[in-house]
């Protein structure tokens, strides 16, 4: 008899209530002077567990489909505005074709896309138009095209001086989104690195270290995680381990589903993602 994944459970009760925690406190509860506040953070908490969720189990189903050694989701807790930083699954033995890398790569982000996608709409048609506060430390969040795009569907023409409010659906819609963007990022052992390097081989690393330089220079003039993001990139490696099977060739689905998870990454990405009001 299998032993329960205890760590994993563990873990992503932890999580799960971080994430109560931080959905209250942007609702404004106090939850330390009134803990059953922290029910207000469920329809953020809830979202955004989802979201990971998915995109986690896209990664284990497709590992398990092409054979490949995986471990379940573990969630990550943390005393951050979201409650959390991600979730991982660990794989124990190498993806051996290029086929493999692809369904394995792109079925993560895709999920967690798709769920993020009628999240944000969702939480758009429950967000309020409110007069803008300039209020000094006020958190900015910005636009991809498509975010932009569904609040112009959903919300409108917002008048000047007036900000949409989001609803905290809509908020976890859009971490779920900037999620999928960084885990697209074509280098090394991301995402969207086992997706370049299926398409170009050995040529994805020069491809990696341009990525790296230009989020370097996004992090210098545009916001600072980028450069962090550089940074961890670099420990992480941006060499990409080799295939054993490179002959075997990507078929039209894979392709597709290539393609498709660059339109993902370009559609979703945000140059400034957040800013502070001074």
């Amino acid at each position: 008899m299998k032993k329960l994944p205890l760590i994993q459970i563990t873990l992503f009760a932890l999580t799960f209530v971080t994430t109560l925690g931080a959905g209250a406190l942007q609702q404004g509860s106090d939850i330390f002077e009134d803990p059953s506040g922290i029910i207000q953070g469920f329809p953020f908490a809830g979202t955004l567990m989802l979201i990971l969720l998915i995109h986690e189990l896209a990664h284990y189903i497709a590992s398990r489909i092409h054979r490949v050694d995986a471990t379940l989701p573990y969630f990550i807790p943390a005393p951050n505005l979201l409650g959390t930083f991600g979730a991982f699954i660990k794989m124990k033995s190498p993806i051996v074709t290029r086929g493999a890398l692809i369904d394995i790569g792109a079925s993560g982000p895709i999920a967690g896309f798709l769920v993020s996608l009628l999240a944000s709409v969702t939480g758009l048609y429950l967000s309020d138009i409110a007069p803008a506060a300039h209020a000094e430390g006020t958190l900015i969040l910005g636009d991809s095209l498509l975010f932009s795009m569904l609040t112009g569907l959903t919300v409108g023409i917002v008048p000047d001086n007036f900000d949409i409010v989001l609803h905290p659906i809509a908020f976890a819609g859009w971490i779920g989104m900037f999620v999928t963007t960084l885990n697209l990022i074509p280098v090394g052992q991301l995402d969207g690195g086992h997706i370049a390097y299926a398409f170009l081989g050995e040529r994805s690393r020069i491809l990696s270290i341009a990525i790296v330089a230009v989020l370097v220079v996004m992090g210098i003039f545009l916001w600072e995680g980028w450069a962090f993001w550089a940074v961890l990139l670099l420990i992480m490696k941006i060499q990409h381990p080799p295939v054993y099977y490179w002959e075997q060739p990507l078929d039209r689905r894979r392709r597709l589903a290539g393609i498709v998870s660059l339109i993902i990454f370009i559609i979703t990405f945000v140059p400034a993602p957040f800013s502070v009001n001074f």
